[in-house]
């Protein structure tokens, strides 16, 4: 491989190896909440309070949608990762094949969904009815752009899997760039509505798929995209789905969680949903350290168990837990201090302040657990265990949080009640996974099945 741009992971320092791949990572999730948030201060700023609603009242269902595929995506890296730390070239090339042309099929599907089920659905999440026509639209907006979203998370998995997170972050910045700017063209220069910044979104996130594309076609040749070549193969698709279905849906466990949790919150009104909707903008600047790092560690991991490192696998491990939890804890107290300005930024109104920071309050101590359990999740998805996190995020992420907000908010009506959901069941999935972890084959130094 003559291009630095792809690291093989099961040679060198190994500290050096996941950092220098997470780095470009974090930088990527960076540049990616920034617009996401400049969508919101934008909307917030320039259209005000219903706008901003009507974008937040969006958010939890748009992950939901998309989540499942990009957990497919996820698997599909897990298995061409794979085959790249094993040196197998056919299977690599038919890996990554078969993966371009079942994101091309899935991006199709999204986009039928997503228009069609939008307003069915945001009724009954119980959005307010002075956001409903304003979320409709930009729901719709979006999931018009749902194939080059898709084809973008299938076009990375693919560069990730082969150790390149330094193009993907190149093309991020620049489709953020142009996200902000036709934000605020359309929003603040022509005073458009907030459809406007779904399409500026959709706009940007097509020139990223084709940028993504572009450097997939000039590869090298052992695991260059030639289009051509793109068909479904039944064992490596088979393969995908075995570790992709369980991610996606582990995603789509915590999305619907999350759609009731936002339920929950549309029921105490605008300024609730307004006031949450921001700091949730803030809160995903948490997740740049627990993404990046759990991403590397799928990457890392999958390598060295395709080579049969099992040692460097756990001494891997261990230093992307350390590193994740670390930061994560730091950037969570930091926000604590500083949120009601954060909150501010987005919607200055006295309540809308108040509902945020007190999430923030609530949650920002136990951020260690979330990054921990988001470590456990990409480790064990790497050695080709996804169903247990997706079994786990089930039990705890989804019906444990439903179970004790249904119970809980009918006893204290409070939204505190609905806050405290977060650390309770983090910190049960985290316990969990450290149980199943230690008891792993290869972390023992075992060969694995």
């Amino acid at each position: 491989m003559s291009d630095s741009s792809f690291t093989l992971m099961t040679e060198g320092s190994i500290g050096k190896r996941i950092v220098r791949f997470a780095f470009p990572l974090f930088w990527g999730n960076l540049f990616q909440q920034l617009y996401n948030a400049a969508d919101s201060l934008i909307v917030g700023n320039f259209i005000g309070n219903s706008a901003l609603a009507a974008v937040s009242s969006s958010g939890s269902l748009i992950f939901l949608m998309v989540g499942f595929f990009n957990g497919i995506a996820v698997g599909s890296g897990v298995v061409i990762a794979k085959h790249f730390g094993a040196r197998n070239t056919e299977q690599l090339r038919l890996s990554i094949h078969t993966t371009a042309a079942f994101g091309l099929i899935c991006g199709l599907i999204l986009t039928f969904i997503g228009i069609f089920a939008a307003p069915q659905i945001l009724v009954l999440m119980g959005t307010p009815a002075e956001v409903l026509p304003s979320s409709i639209t930009y729901f719709r907006i979006y999931f018009s752009g749902s194939l080059a979203f898709v084809m973008y998370n299938f076009f990375v998995g693919i560069l990730q899997s082969v150790g390149d997170s330094r193009h993907p972050l190149i093309y991020l910045i620049i489709s953020s760039v142009v996200n902000i700017l036709l934000d605020l063209i359309l929003i603040g220069g022509f005073h458009f509505n907030v459809g406007s910044a779904a399409l500026a979104t959709v706009i940007s996130q097509f020139i990223s798929a084709f940028l993504c594309l572009r450097q997939l076609m000039k590869s090298p040749e052992e695991f260059r995209l030639d289009l051509r070549k793109m068909k479904l193969n039944k064992e490596i698709l088979k393969q995908i789905l075995d570790n992709g279905i369980p991610a996606g849906f582990q995603n789509s466990i915590i999305s619907v969680a999350n759609v009731f949790v936002q339920a929950n919150i549309n029921q105490f009104g605008q300024m609730a949903v307004a006031g949450c909707g921001a700091y949730s903008k803030i809160q995903g600047f948490v997740f740049l350290p627990i993404t990046c790092f759990s991403l590397a560690l799928t990457t890392f991991i999958s390598q060295n168990l395709g080579a049969k490192k099992y040692d460097r696998a756990r001494r891997g491990a261990a230093f992307g837990i350390f590193c994740t939890i670390a930061t994560a804890e730091l950037i969570g107290l930091l926000i604590y201090v500083v949120v009601p300005w954060l909150i501010a930024a987005f919607n200055n109104t006295p309540e809308v302040i108040a509902f945020g920071t007190a999430q923030a309050r609530t949650e920002t101590f136990f951020f260690f657990l979330l990054a921990f359990s988001h470590c456990m999740a990409g480790i064990l998805r790497g050695a080709g265990k996804s169903v247990v996190p997706m079994i786990i995020m089930l039990v705890f992420w989804c019906v444990v949080r439903i179970s004790y907000i249904t119970i809980a908010i009918r006893i204290i009506p409070e939204m505190k009640i609905i806050f405290w959901a977060y650390p309770l069941t983090w910190a049960l999935s985290s316990a969990v996974f450290l149980i199943y972890y230690l008891k792993s084959d290869w972390v023992h130094g075992l060969e694995c099945s």
